[in-house]
């Protein structure tokens, strides 16, 4: 916490706000440039292939790291994590499948409509007609409904749009394990999201994923897309308020927008920034007036 004088802020205090921003900000960064070299690999195994090889091998992470047979589960727990493992799975299926046809950016910013949406669904204040105004003209922008669209691949729209179904979906099934052990549940649902995933790689990519070489790359693409994040959110959730880390989190799309520039050459129309920044506005402006009921997003879903 900051501690305040009457005309200054103490080093220590500083520097407890600057290291979980610090954390939060990496994350977001790993899981967008991550994201970005992932997106090489679909010339030699597919969408689905490098899908199964990122969940998989962070699947396999996670349980070396935090031994989940040791938690304890009801059938009722052991339910709630099958059905959260499945939307995981599906959410980075969806997701990866957009990537083919759409830049990152804007992939990032239509899956931010479900998470978004849900919060806003427990909203009843007039100001909140605001964001929610700001979050559909964003869409629009986006979304081959209106003249206003930019010309995105509708196939490619459409798998996002899943992947942010998935992804409000992730968040209502995590509130339900959240009693849980964090690490040992996040591991038991990325193991059931890779059983989920590995079918489709396998029928896509099939004894390619087995390459040393593809498999070195996906490693590499799991840790920083998966583990890094995972662990410098954790940082971040411990020290940062909650109403801080969703006004962060809400800069998301635009990082995303900036990876895919410097990684992958991926260049946004001024319509498509403009439609980032509504969405950023909207999620944004909902996380600061809305203090009651109110969904945080975890900055690392997938």
């Amino acid at each position: 916490m900051l501690r305040f004088s009457r005309f200054h802020v103490t080093p220590g205090g500083v520097m407890s706000i600057l290291v979980p921003v610090a954390a939060l900000v990496g994350s977001m960064v790993a899981l967008s440039v991550g994201t970005s070299f992932a997106k090489s690999l679909f010339a030699a195994v597919g969408a689905e292939g490098t899908t199964a090889l990122r969940v998989g091998l962070a699947a396999l992470m996670l349980v070396l790291v935090w031994r989940p047979w040791r938690l304890r589960l009801t059938r009722r727990d052991g339910t709630a994590l099958l059905r959260y493992g499945a939307v995981l799975g599906m959410m980075n299926l969806l997701f990866y499948l957009s990537l083919r046809t759409i830049p990152l950016g804007l992939a990032i910013a239509i899956e931010f409509s479900g998470p978004l949406a849900l919060a806003l669904s427990a909203s009843r204040r007039i100001v909140d007609f605001l964001w929610i105004g700001c979050a559909v003209l964003g869409l629009s922008l986006l979304l081959p409904v209106s003249g206003l669209s930019t010309g995105l691949d509708p196939m490619g729209v459409a798998c996002a749009l899943g992947a942010a179904l998935c992804w409000a979906l992730y968040i209502v099934f995590g509130q339900r394990v959240g009693h849980l052990h964090g690490g040992r549940a996040v591991a038991v649902g990325m193991s059931v999201a890779a059983l989920v995933v590995m079918p489709f790689g396998i029928a896509s990519a099939g004894a390619a994923l087995l390459d040393p070489a593809i498999l070195a790359f996906g490693l590499g693409v799991a840790a920083l897309s998966s583990a890094l994040p995972y662990t410098l959110e954790m940082v971040a959730l411990k020290r940062l308020p909650k109403q801080s880390f969703g006004v962060l989190l809400s800069l998301e799309p635009a990082i995303g927008s900036l990876a895919g520039l410097a990684v992958l050459g991926e260049r946004l129309s001024p319509t498509e920034w403009l439609a980032i920044a509504c969405i950023v506005i909207a999620s944004v402006g909902n996380t600061v007036s809305t203090h009651r009921n109110r969904v945080v997003l975890p900055a690392t879903p997938a």
